[in-house]
């Protein structure tokens, strides 16, 4: 029996199943694709949920790069901040370690490609970056690099910056779909930069508000002003987020900046370097009127700030005081690798500085105008003291001494005598008060008279009593700073002999300037033993010697000790 069914019917039933295999494998792949897209819509809501969930700016910038990254497979991303005059201002690379961005000799500066995104700020995608008629190279260290897609990040219609990814992995290069997708992040992106930038401003205005009205509080209630420097570089740390800072003054020709304030773990290292004024990269701030911005690793070694030789890369110097009363150089650093000081936080510190400068202008307007009350009280009372207290004084003197000649009674006259001595031993420290009230001004030198003060006051204690002291003659304007120090050394190791072997309770210092100066202590104790140890006493004898005078230490009659050492003064 023969078959029924021909050739023909067998080959048309084979071609529909393969047409219909061939449907279902396009059908798969479409279904795959359209996962995949659903996918990474997903993954890109994801994103930009992620990059909207902070507030703090530069970790939304590094959460932006790195997510785009992850969207588009690629392995270097980057975001280049650009500048108010269209320069880049900031680089924050990513995909690479530190040992690879410290081999980087310098981040790019915003030519070639780079450049052209920020002139023409539209997207580019590239297979291949070396083709590119614009392309510049890479600096020496920089990773080798051949995939492009660099996108424009826009704030409120403005560029903020361009986001730079680059080697998409397994040697592909960047799609269309990469492109939108990363378009749309850049779109998320912006708002989340703005809210960023908006919080950032907040809180630096609430610091820089908080931190003025702290040194203003700190100053109108008498704080010193070395102290409030101290204030004013902490707080500077903390707003612009440094890890150094040093404010340099200048010494008093003005040739040098010396580094009077510091604070960070290195303050100790940089505290006391100076810099000249002329020629250096600090004194071109002092001498400016704007603040310098730099990266340290790039001032030659000819002028090198002040931070030179520590971890520190981005630096900002801020001119501290007004131009007609320059004050010094606030300088801020941080350590190298990190992003430099932004332009909105690098004005802020330049308004501080100039509050706080013109704070202390005023402290010290106020300081002086209550040294100036001061001494206007000082000179009414010395006049007080000379013009009616020694007039009546003298005036009672001399009616005594007219009533002693009338008195036949030897011990009433005597008393007399004693009484007229005592007011003119007044009436000389009266005088010796005067002179001090009119020439010891608060603030300014240390006048011989006060120092003697100083030293016999620093003695009490050990001496356990306060010692009588009696000053004639113009101490503070006869004796030379040279014998001055002399005459402090001997009161000093004068009265330390009587606080340690005198076993004394009661002690008179007399100095008396007239053509020498003569210093006499005396004290009521166990007087000088007639053995024993006397280099201290040697020491005082050459001090006199050396100066071409004389030293004299005897037991007094009344029990006690008598030192007296006497030199010359030099004639004009």
């Amino acid at each position: 029996m023969a078959d029924d069914t021909p050739n023909g019917e067998r080959g048309s039933v084979f071609v529909p199943q393969m047409r219909l295999d061939e449907l279902l494998s396009e059908l798969q792949v479409r279904i795959n694709a359209v996962m995949l897209v659903r996918d990474r819509v997903r993954s890109l809501l994801d994103a930009v949920v992620s990059i909207g969930s902070g507030l703090d700016l530069e970790s939304t910038l590094r959460r932006i790069v790195s997510t785009a990254m992850d969207l588009v497979d690629a392995r270097y991303g980057a975001m280049g901040v650009i500048g108010p005059g269209g320069e880049l201002e900031q680089f924050i690379p990513l995909g690479m370690s530190d040992e690879e961005i410290a081999a980087v000799e310098h981040w790019p500066e915003g030519r070639g490609l780079l450049g052209i995104l920020i002139k023409e700020p539209k997207t580019l995608r590239l297979s291949c970056i070396s083709e590119h008629p614009e392309s510049a190279g890479f600096p020496p260290g920089h990773p080798p690099m051949r995939t492009f897609l660099g996108v424009p990040i826009r704030v409120r219609n403005e560029v903020f910056g361009n986001l730079y990814l680059t080697e998409k992995r397994n040697n592909a290069v960047f799609d269309e779909e990469d492109e939108a997708i990363v378009t749309a992040l850049a779109t998320a992106a912006g708002i989340a930069i703005e809210n960023a930038r908006l919080y950032e401003e907040t809180r630096r205005r609430e610091t820089w508000l908080d931190a003025s009205d702290e040194i203003t509080t700190r100053l109108l209630s008498g704080t010193a002003p070395r102290e409030v420097l101290h204030l004013v570089a902490k707080k500077a740390r903390h707003m612009a987020d440094a890890d150094l800072v040093a404010i340099a003054t200048p010494d008093r020709d003005e040739e040098e900046l010396v580094v009077r304030i510091a604070d960070g773990p290195d303050a100790s290292v940089v505290r006391g370097r100076s810099t000249p004024v002329e020629g250096s990269l600090t004194g071109r701030a002092f001498r400016g009127a704007d603040p310098i911005i730099t990266e340290l690793a790039r001032e030659s070694a000819t002028s090198p700030t002040l931070l030179h030789g520590l971890d520190i890369g981005p630096v900002v110097l801020v001119p501290f005081g007004a131009p007609d009363s320059r004050r010094g150089v606030l300088i801020l650093g941080k350590r190298a690798g990190r992003l430099p000081f932004p332009m909105p936080t690098v004005q802020m510190l330049h308004a501080f500085a100039g509050h706080a400068a013109v704070t202390l202008e005023l402290a010290e307007a106020r300081r002086h105008a209550e040294r100036l009350i001061v001494l206007e009280d000082r000179d009414r009372i010395a006049k007080d003291l000379h013009d009616v207290v020694i007039q009546r004084l003298f005036a009672i003197a001399m009616s005594l001494m007219s009533s002693v000649r009338r008195i036949e009674d030897d011990t009433v006259a005597q008393r007399i005598q004693q009484a007229v001595d005592d007011l003119d031993d007044t009436i000389r420290q009266i005088r010796s008060t005067i002179f001090a009230l009119q020439h010891n001004t608060e603030g300014g030198p240390a006048w011989l008279r006060s120092r003697i003060l100083d030293v016999v006051g620093a003695a009490t204690e050990s001496l356990g009593f306060s010692p009588g002291v009696r000053l004639d003659g113009p101490i503070d304007s006869a004796v030379p700073d040279s014998i001055a120090e002399h005459v402090l050394a001997v009161l000093r190791e004068a009265l330390s002999n009587v606080a340690r072997h005198a076993r004394a309770s009661q002690a008179d210092i007399v100095v008396q300037v007239d053509s020498h100066v003569t210093l006499t202590v005396t004290d009521d104790g166990v007087g000088l033993p007639e053995q024993g140890r006397r280099s201290g006493l040697r020491n005082l004898a050459e001090r006199a010697e050396s100066l071409g005078g004389s030293f004299e230490a005897a037991r007094r009659p009344e029990g006690g000790t008598m030192l007296r050492w006497q030199v010359p003064l030099p004639r004009e």
